[in-house]
């Protein structure tokens, strides 16, 4: 499951939030000063109103506590990455609520008590210097894997700071690579050559803040001296990147990718001469890795005779010429989509789903093609990649259900040892009282479109039961089963039903689920949402007044369109970190980049379709009865950025409805400075729910006042 209570999806790389111009007919253009004293100060009158209400209801702090008790619990899974024979995990708990960096070795990893050394103490690095420092992984050269690149927000922004760390002393490098913060991304060439892009100065960045230069940077010498080696454009949406590829045969690859649109783009690749090749491939293919010589990709769009959503692989020394005809590795059918890809030492590893039910599956190179294998993990449940390495055929894959607590398996991607169970999240709620199904609902088009429902075993279907609903709807990313430890905490072991949806826009059924609601055929996403929440209704699982739904990002968009299309459907809608100003989206963060996705208020057709469903714009003054919001965002979300959110409430206030609006000053777009604050969120969040659809203290309206 992709969707939680809080919202963590991503629409895009790291940006920076830029200045709207000004527009004389909002009048909540003042708003957008994200950072501006009048602004933050409504904020906080805004933030003082919610927290009375919310903290107030004596659940509050059994929720909090609950909530940060599974967040902070030892005996989580240490999720693994593998680094030169070593595994390197990040933790957090309540000793450490911003996380350590760590290693052990992989015989201890092995064992039910690992010991592990401490590489990074992102604490004890935040009070030293005075900042509050925020997790964003790290990058290691390989094939030695010893340096790495350890990204670090401050705050939880998605402007990143680069520096050099030595995994053999576990120090930063004296005098080491340090890129200070900016939207970047940097590549390894070898010890002393990195590819980077970032902001280099005015005209390095596009109109949606993102960088489109690449330059060679040398240890030891200042970024001013950096050498241009591509150069991008201005308009493109998302920017141009450097990678490295590497296999255990000793190939490497040097690929530049300018992402003209937010879903693809150019691609290059260095030829032994140094020289950049243009690669006549889709613009919606993407490299994998390099598997025996073999550099594998996915696709988006048909390519040749590979249908969309195909993995393809093709001899490295053939790519370099630009021109090439790729092998098939997977060809899924109308109800399978790759969910995932990465190569081990002598395979691609991906994860299919399959009608949303995951299995991992290795493709082998031979010499008569692609040998597929299917990994005999548990069925019927949502299977994800964990951690593969090109120096090995050693892989990590987790399982997991709704009411399955999540297990880690230990795999041979070479099929000379059967999956091993290695690791197994404890129970976090009591699961045996309740039931999962999935069905279908009927969308506008007639089109069948899946969900799951977690319920009470022996609740009656009366329609009695309180029930929250979550989707994503966008950007190709899928929504698969997953272990609801808190919201299985906090609202299933309570009486509630949990629903997730898989409408369109998403990837669940490949790249067509997802065309099939871009730009203004949007609409059909909605519905899809919509005909779910009616068909639970028809099902008397619940009713209108008992049903609520939640989701963010791209999420909280469809929230808000939803709280504006329907509002006689839900009683409780939550609308977490959102878009809502669909006509001056573009202006706002990151949002030129989303182009693709959502269409442009520059194009006639699309700036009408913009208008039509904006949340921002749609909402009625009287003559509607609108449930009660509960509208959240973040001070450091320079992603979508809180504008959105605050804008909408202010429009509320402005009619005299009812709402509820709370801005985080911490935690970027996905709201996880550190456990606290995520315990915060989802505290909150489930104190609106249970106030709203099981009652009790504080289910008044908020006053607008």
């Amino acid at each position: 499951m992709r969707a939680f209570l809080l919202a963590t999806s991503l629409l895009a790389a790291p940006v920076m939030a830029q200045t709207a111009p000004a527009n004389p007919n909002d009048p909540y253009v003042w708003l957008e000063d994200k950072d501006g004293a009048k602004p933050l100060a409504w904020v906080e009158q805004e933030n003082k109103r919610t927290l009375a209400r919310l903290q107030a209801d004596p659940r509050y702090q059994s929720f909090y506590q609950e909530a940060l008790a599974i967040a902070s619990a030892k005996d989580r899974i240490p999720m693994p990455s593998q680094r030169n024979g070593r595994i390197l995990n990040f933790w957090r708990d309540a000793d450490h609520p911003q996380g350590y960096w760590r290693a052990t070795t992989a015989e201890s990893y092995a064992t039910a008590n690992p010991q592990w050394t401490t590489l990074l103490d992102l604490d004890q690095l935040s009070k030293a210097e005075g900042k509050k420092w925020v997790w964003k992984g790290a990058n290691c050269l390989q094939p030695e894997e010893r340096y790495c690149l350890v990204a670090l927000s401050e705050g939880g922004e998605d402007a990143i700071e680069y520096r050099e760390f030595d995994l053999q002393t576990g120090q930063f490098v004296p005098n080491g690579f340090r890129l200070p913060t900016s939207k970047q991304g940097a590549a390894w060439v070898d010890k002393d050559t990195l590819l980077v892009s970032r902001d280099w100065g005015p005209g390095t960045l596009t109109d949606s803040s993102y960088p489109f230069v690449v330059k060679e940077v040398k240890r030891g010498r200042p970024l001013e001296q950096a050498r241009e080696i591509f150069r991008g454009d201005k308009t493109d949406q998302l920017g141009t990147y450097a990678e490295v590829l590497h296999d255990a045969d000793g190939n490497r690859a040097v690929l530049i990718e300018r992402r003209q649109t937010f879903f693809g783009g150019d691609k290059h690749i260095m030829g032994s001469d140094g020289k950049l090749v243009k690669l006549d491939v889709p613009n919606r293919a993407f490299t994998v890795g390099l598997v025996k010589g073999q550099l594998a990709f996915t696709t988006q769009d048909p390519w040749g005779s590979l249908p969309a959503g195909s993995i393809a692989a093709a001899p490295l020394a053939e790519v370099q010429k630009g021109r090439f005809t790729p092998t098939v590795v997977f060809a899924p059918n109308s109800r399978q989509s790759v969910d995932g890809a990465t190569v081990t030492r002598s395979t691609i590893l991906a994860n299919v789903y399959d009608n949303v039910r995951g299995r991992a599956m290795t493709f082998t190179p031979g010499p008569n093609g692609w040998t597929a294998t299917r990994l005999q993990l548990p069925d019927n449940l949502a299977v994800d990649l964990a951690s593969a390495t090109e120096d090995s055929d050693t892989a990590f894959v987790t399982v997991t259900g709704f009411l399955d607590p999540t297990t880690l398996w230990q795999v041979d991607a070479f099929g000379r040892t059967a999956p091993k169970s290695l690791k197994s999240l404890p129970a976090r709620f009591n699961a045996t009282t309740h039931v999962v199904e999935q069905f279908e609902a009927t969308s506008s088009d007639g089109t069948k479109v899946p969900y799951f429902v977690v319920r009470p075993r022996n609740a009656p279907l009366n329609g009695s039961t309180p029930t929250i609903m979550t989707a994503y709807g966008g950007f190709n990313i899928s929504n698969t089963p997953s272990y609801a430890a808190t919201v299985g905490k906090l609202w299933l072991e309570r009486g509630g039903a949990y629903v997730l949806a898989n409408i369109r826009g998403g990837g669940e059924f490949g790249p067509a689920w997802h065309n099939a609601g871009r730009k203004t055929k949007r609409q059909l996403i909605y519905d899809d949402f919509a005909a779910i929440g009616r068909d639970l209704i028809a099902r008397k699982i619940t009713n209108p007044q008992k049903l609520g739904i939640y989701g963010g990002s791209n999420g909280g968009l469809l929230m808000g369109v939803q709280f504006n299309q329907q509002p006689d459907l839900w009683k409780a809608v939550t609308i977490q970190v959102p878009l809502l100003d669909m006509v001056r989206y573009e202006q706002i963060a990151a949002g030129a980049s989303w182009v693709d996705e959502y269409g442009s208020v520059s194009v006639p057709e699309e700036r009408a379709f913009l208008q039509k469903i904006s949340p921002y714009h749609n909402i009625k003054r009287s003559g509607v009865n609108y449930p009660e919001p509960y509208i959240w965002t973040t001070t450091k979300d320079d992603r979508v950025g809180p504008q959105h959110a605050r804008k909408f409430a202010a429009r509320l206030k402005e009619y005299g409805l009812p709402y509820l609006f709370y801005e985080d000053t911490a935690g970027g777009h996905s709201g996880d400075a550190d456990i606290e604050q995520g315990a915060r969120l989802q505290a909150l969040q489930m104190t609106y729910f249970a106030q709203k659809l099981m009652g009790g203290a504080g289910q008044q309206s908020a006053s607008t006042d």
